[in-house]
């Protein structure tokens, strides 16, 4: 009997004895990722809308979230983010590669251009080898957050690299400001 109780007793609380296995916490939403960012992303830090082969970076400063979305979706979204926000507007810097990427090797290249030329009118559009945007991106991590998110796009070269600057203070009134304090014998940098 006494035996009996023993077993009993040890299957009852065998189970909170083994430990847990370790659940791995769920991905996070890209969409509350990027409501959450905004306030916080500033004047130079950077949001990537990247295709599915877009290496994780390791600089501490990069984030990288998987979306499990369209590119067009996520822009969109992202765009639509910038665009409500009163204090950054976007820079947007594309492959110079995109251009040269021919359907009969990437089938939906030609349509992808045209649907993102249509999505990105009105707003300014450099071009860039994609090495050079990827080192200028780089450099930047090292001072400044960048959010990667993820996209399931799977034609090379479509990644869309936002560089964030100052809504409501443009380039022109910088160089007019910095005028000034030229001519005022201040230094100017």
């Amino acid at each position: 009997m006494r035996k009996t109780l023993l077993a009993f007793s040890f299957l009852l609380f065998a189970p909170s004895i083994v430990p847990a296995q370790s659940v791995p916490p769920p991905a996070p939403n890209w969409r509350e990722k990027v409501a959450e960012a905004m306030p916080l992303l500033g004047h130079r830090n950077w949001i990537l809308i990247v295709d599915s082969a877009y290496p994780m970076q390791s600089a501490p400063g990069i984030e990288t979230i998987e979306t499990d979305a369209g590119q067009i979706d996520v822009l969109r979204h992202v765009l639509y983010n910038i665009d409500r926000s009163i204090h950054v507007r976007p820079d947007i810097l594309m492959d110079a590669e995109l251009p040269f990427v021919p359907d009969n090797d990437a089938p939906g290249a030609a349509a992808y251009r045209a649907e993102i030329s249509d999505l990105l009118r009105g707003y300014p559009v450099e071009s860039l080898r994609h090495d050079r945007i990827i080192a200028n991106i780089e450099e930047a991590s090292k001072h400044f957050n960048v959010l990667v998110l993820k996209t399931n796009m799977a034609i090379p070269y479509t990644s869309v690299f936002i560089r964030l600057d100052c809504k409501y203070w443009s380039a022109d009134a910088e160089a007019r400001m910095r005028a000034k304090m030229k001519a005022a014998g201040q230094p100017a940098n």
